[in-house]
């Protein structure tokens, strides 16, 4: 990770077998997956990238050369985007 003046940089990486060429430009669509007959359903990077972006202001990017495993990386403002109260979820206790 690394803190610039305004932001939170920080990166996730693995050795795997990365992502194929043709879909990294995909991965991030809902409903998409290439585990679809191993119980995938597609939107984890879909609600990752949501959040990331839509609720906290930020940017991912994922780079997957060739069979060489993937990297994500995501920077976020260190100040969090303003929230509308009505945009809020409701807080709710079980007693």
């Amino acid at each position: 990770w690394r803190q610039d003046a305004d932001l939170l940089r920080f990166s996730y990486a693995d050795n795997g077998c990365g992502i194929p060429s043709h879909a990294v430009h995909q991965i991030f669509d809902p409903f998409f997956t290439t585990a679809r007959g191993s119980g995938g359903t597609g939107l984890g990077l879909h609600i990752v990238y949501s959040l990331v972006t839509k609720k906290m202001g930020g940017k991912i990017y994922c780079e997957s050369p060739g069979h060489r495993g993937t990297r994500f990386s995501i920077s976020l403002p260190l100040i969090a985007p303003h929230t509308s109260h009505n945009e809020l979820p409701a807080l709710t206790l079980d007693a």
